[in-house]
């Protein structure tokens, strides 16, 4: 490749990340006006939804930046919300949400590396690497079963929303729907801007020449298999930290929500938005799961088959995702404007 094709390259690049961080900005302030224009159900359910969407950033980063499949992201994200759960039943001494919005991501962080040492240490790659994530989310939802005294089984476990406490006197609630929606908020926001300098970094970089060549990445003197232990440790990190969230502000958790039914639906937003692009991968998780609530109240028996529809129309005419249609066709215009020019 000539240094003329490298520059354009690069510029285009350079591009890219400057109108997706614009796009970020825009979607996030309107996120945080939403709950001064509308109430009610929308601002009930759109952090949960938000919480899917760090879900599926976890993945993007990991599928989209080092070319890894993980099915077993909702095992990690069931996992925070059990944690939440038994943090609120068994710690008292501290605020149990934050001993657990502290212990859940450090639990996906061990598991995730563990796994990840032993996997890439062994030169698992590709679809043995899928087998193993998928079977991580079959255990988490059989053992949330089987384990019924602890984790209520098909029953499930209730979860009491938590409260915001500064010292012993200063206590904030976050029962009512617009404080937890900004609180969630707060918290996904600057979620999105670390994984976009982690992706800039000489980490995410990194993880796209494996991504594209791991041999060469290998040649150069890099440890393959540890940055990308790294990289799932961080995706598993993040999913279990936005279960801890989603179980207190659901109040609820299931075993359902590690099955593998869900983990194949994280596949689905983030291949919808575009596995390129962590913002089309929180916006489709957002619009997908909206989208699924809406078909399943009028078609409770065909929501599934029409979201399948979709994911397959998709993966046919856009194979980048929704992002990636939408970045071909501005740099075809960006182009022609030149040629024109």
């Amino acid at each position: 490749m000539t240094a003329a094709e490298w520059s354009q390259r690069l510029a285009t690049v350079r591009t890219r990340g400057v109108s997706e961080d614009g796009a970020a900005i825009v979607v996030f302030i309107l996120l945080a006006l939403l709950p001064i224009a509308t109430s009610g159900y929308l601002i009930y359910i759109l952090p949960q939804y938000m919480l899917y969407g760090v879900m599926a950033m976890s993945l993007a980063l990991l599928w989209g930046n080092a070319g890894i499949l993980s099915i077993g992201q909702a095992g990690f994200f069931a996992i925070g919300g059990y944690t939440m759960g038994l943090c609120f039943r068994w710690i008292g001494l501290v605020n149990p949400a934050y001993a657990a919005l502290v212990i859940a991501p450090a639990i996906g962080v061990v598991l995730a590396g563990v796994l990840g040492y032993f996997l890439f240490r062994a030169g698992v790659r590709s679809a043995y690497f899928v087998l193993v994530t998928l079977a991580v989310s079959i255990m988490v939802e059989q053992v949330a079963v089987s384990q019924s005294q602890i984790t209520g089984g098909w029953n499930g476990m209730y979860i009491d929303r938590m409260s915001l406490t500064f010292g012993p006197w200063v206590q904030v609630s976050l029962f009512d729907d617009a404080p937890m929606y900004y609180f969630v908020l707060s918290l996904v926001a600057p979620t999105y801007a670390l994984l976009r300098w982690l992706v800039e970094s000489k980490l995410g970089k990194v993880l796209a020449g494996i991504r594209e060549n791991e041999d060469r990445v290998t040649a150069l003197g890099f440890d393959t298999s540890a940055y990308k232990t790294l990289a799932f440790m961080i995706s598993g990190g993040l999913a279990t930290f936005a279960g801890a969230l989603y179980g207190t502000h659901a109040n609820f958790v299931s075993p359902s929500l590690g099955g593998v039914l869900f983990s194949t639906e994280v596949v689905v937003w983030v291949a919808i938005g575009g596995r390129s692009s962590l913002l089309a991968a929180f916006c489709a998780a957002v619009i997908v799961a909206s989208l699924s609530n809406y078909l399943s109240a009028l078609f409770p028996g065909y929501w599934p088959l029409i979201l399948g529809t979709l994911f397959i129309a998709v993966i046919i005419f856009f194979r980048d995702g929704v992002a990636g249609a939408f970045g071909r066709a501005r740099r075809r215009a960006l182009m022609r404007g030149r040629w024109n020019g």
